[in-house]
């Protein structure tokens, strides 16, 4: 019932703005300016704030690392596997790659907050500095291996892993924290107001995002990357979690990214490199949606299911 109580408000949030893109309200360019000024001002002054004063010493840094290199290896080698059975296109492998692996940065962070507070949001923070150019190197990769898509492709993308604001934020966050500097002073209350307007103005960026007529019919790759991406790769996140040794909290951290619906961006990367971007926009909205249904239950049967394993 927690978790319920912590997820359906976030996911209301979200159908806030699907209902406001149905009704095209306000209209015109509204809602993606806000998308831009939200991924470039507002998410990383929150995480400055966020990461500024917190207790990163409390987080086993070198462990979360750990699990989310074997995480991210054991899923690209298993997708990869199973390609054969996925489909035959090479760009729309790409798309079911991303949508089993890539997470929706906004959703994964207002649900550690809410479901952990703000020690779940500082472990949320780190994972995700380790775990955004970690999964762009790997699609590129992908790309490259089945698109044909390279050089300037891969250069594009490591420039733009670079001055991603988010990886900046968490970066400088660290910095201000390791050094002891913080925010002093009237900083600290100013950035915190500001922050305060992320994660809902997010959350409703993202719901305006979706893309329901994209969902027109229920195809296996859509199918096999939503099964892979909602419950394969949960499980395998919660046991490497285990078996690395991560505490409680981490793993659920962890099992949280695991869950996630794939990032709106992937439609941008699939049309930027070849993909399949039709089905990357239907894998977005269908994964989404279905998230609301399979994350309150992920969450809260991986965890009890798979702890006896490792006592």
């Amino acid at each position: 019932m927690l978790i319920l109580d912590a997820l359906v408000p976030v996911f209301m949030v979200i159908m806030a703005g699907t209902l406001l893109h149905i009704f095209r309200f306000p209209g015109g360019d509204f809602w993606p300016l806000v998308e831009r000024f939200t991924y470039f001002f507002l998410f990383p002054v929150m995480l400055v704030s966020k990461m500024a004063n917190a207790r990163i010493d409390q987080v086993a840094v070198d462990k979360v690392a750990m699990a989310i290199v074997g995480l991210l290896i054991a899923m690209t080698a298993l997708v990869v596997v199973l390609k054969p059975l996925l489909t035959k296109s090479g760009p729309a492998f790409t798309s079911v790659y991303q949508g089993g692996l890539r997470f929706n940065t906004y959703v994964v962070l207002a649900a550690a907050e809410a479901l952990y507070g703000e020690a779940g949001l500082t472990i949320a923070a780190v994972a995700m500095a380790i775990m955004i150019p970690l999964i762009n190197v790997f699609c590129v990769c992908i790309f490259a291996v089945y698109v044909g898509q390279s050089g300037s492709g891969v250069g594009a993308t490591i420039r733009a892993i670079a001055k991603n604001p988010l990886i900046v934020g968490c970066v400088l966050g660290m910095a201000l924290n390791v050094t002891g500097i913080g925010l002093p002073g009237w900083s600290a209350a100013a950035f915190n107001i500001v922050s305060n307007a992320a994660l809902p103005l997010g959350l409703l960026a993202v719901g305006f995002a979706l893309n329901l007529k994209a969902v027109k019919e229920a195809s296996w790759p859509l199918i096999s990357s939503s099964l892979i991406k909602l419950f394969i790769m949960p499980v395998v996140a919660t046991l490497i979690g285990f078996a690395v040794g991560l505490s409680e909290l981490e793993i659920a951290v962890l099992l949280l990214f695991a869950a996630m619906p794939t990032a709106t961006s992937s439609y941008i990367l699939a049309r930027q490199l070849g993909g399949h971007a039709p089905l990357m926009a239907a894998i977005t909205t269908a994964q989404t949606l279905l998230a609301m249904v399979t994350l309150p239950i992920v969450l809260q049967l991986l965890p009890s299911s798979l702890a006896p394993l490792f006592n």
